[in-house]
């Protein structure tokens, strides 16, 4: 969670002209009880403590009630003040869209999704995702999306909402028996009266942009034609990419980039335009976030851009020298264009008959992913009275 994965994303999106005529909105710093709708005041409380250094607690008791002060999740200064503001960035363009003045808004410092109610989990602290969800819940809202493309699964988006039927989690990610949190798999439903709007899709390590792509379009879109949400809020973390230290899925930037253009259609396709983008993971922090979280503010924009464009002489010799100030697991050095030559021309699943790969697609892949399609859609498919067998449904 280097910030300097923002700070290359806003330098090179501003060198390319995709925020030229743009208004920038910072973040606000809400009040902390606009936390309180996800998050234990005894949680909030706590974070606050360890990060001004006045906590009661610290060590294996302090990790083993809130999460704080692992690996994961160390303790550091403003702690609180700088989990705050991620929030109140999200929230900010969640009240934006839902106030007309806008249709879309892209908050990439957020995507916080693996935080729960009383618990810091995976680098993430407060859930601005969830917060910005029930907003919207308590703002009018009965119909939220939330779709979350990053690498691990939407745990903590998931477990906030999993008994709500006015919210629609859907979270492609790295097979759970693969990845941390060990979590989405496709048996998680929801509960209650809910029990449907809890979709998990797991992909296999090494899955690559066609079969990713093809995963989603064979679950996604349907799921959002008969839930029909108001508004669409995507977590689009990038560590989905083939060079994630982290991570063993295979996309490339240009994968990542359809993948967020097939959000933007979704959204005005199935929520009348109404969309809120955030970022999330990603740890390439050179070589990747700033190129795929361009692309995201680019397609939020319509500004789209070529993945054959170069990223520029400046923008290429800022990141040499950021290189060189981080850890050298996450700073490979960076590329010189906006893509990977990435192939994302996918074959759309035709249901479980058999279909031969195309060539560059080996039959184990693909076999392995329409397992993982059919197994999703058996499980949610006919709680939405969609047939999980049929491909036109």
């Amino acid at each position: 969670m280097n910030p300097v994965r923002l700070a290359l994303t806003m330098s090179l999106a501003r060198g390319l002209g995709v925020l030229d005529g743009i208004e920038e909105v910072p973040p606000q710093q809400i009040d902390d009880s606009a936390l309180t709708v996800i998050h234990g005041q005894d949680y909030i409380d706590a974070v606050r403590a360890v990060g001004s250094g006045s906590a009661a607690l610290s060590g294996q008791l302090l990790e083993r009630l809130f999460g704080l002060g692992s690996a994961d999740n160390p303790v550091f200064t403003g702690m609180h003040e700088a989990g705050r503001l991620l929030v109140g960035g999200t929230l900010a363009a969640a009240q934006a869209v839902a106030s007309g003045s806008v249709r879309r808004a892209v908050n990439i410092g957020g995507g916080m999704h693996h935080a729960m109610k009383s618990h810091a989990a995976g680098f993430c602290i407060y859930n601005d995702c969830s917060v910005a969800i029930q907003w919207l819940l308590d703002n009018g809202y009965d119909r939220v999306a939330y779709i979350d493309i990053d690498a691990h699964h939407g745990d903590g988006v998931e477990t906030a909402f999993a008994a709500d039927p006015r919210v629609l989690t859907i979270s492609l990610h790295q097979h759970p028996a693969t990845l941390w949190p060990g979590t989405g798999w496709p048996t998680e439903i929801g509960t209650g009266d809910a029990q449907g709007t809890a979709v998990n899709l797991a992909l296999m390590p090494e899955v690559s942009d066609r079969l990713w792509l093809r995963a989603f379009h064979a679950v996604v879109p349907s799921l959002l034609e008969q839930f029909r949400p108001q508004i669409l809020i995507t977590q689009c973390g990038a560590d989905s990419h083939r060079a994630d230290p982290l991570t063993d899925l295979a996309l490339t930037v240009d994968g990542q980039r359809a993948a967020m253009q097939a959000l933007r259609t979704c959204a005005d396709a199935y929520a009348d335009g109404n969309w809120v983008a955030v970022g999330g993971g990603g740890y390439g922090v050179v070589n990747v976030v700033p190129r795929s979280w361009t692309h995201l503010i680019a397609t939020v924009l319509d500004r789209d851009v070529d993945v054959t464009t170069p990223v520029g002489d400046d923008w290429y010799t800022e990141a040499v020298t950021v290189a060189t100030e981080v850890h050298p697991d996450y700073a490979r050095p960076p590329e010189e264009s906006m893509g990977d030559g990435g192939d994302v021309d996918y074959v759309a699943w035709d249901g479980d008959t058999g279909q031969s790969p195309p060539e560059g697609i080996t039959e184990v892949a693909q076999r392995q992913t329409d397992r993982g399609i059919l197994a999703t859609r058996r499980a949610v498919y006919p709680l939405h009275g969609l047939d999980p067998e049929d491909p036109r449904d």
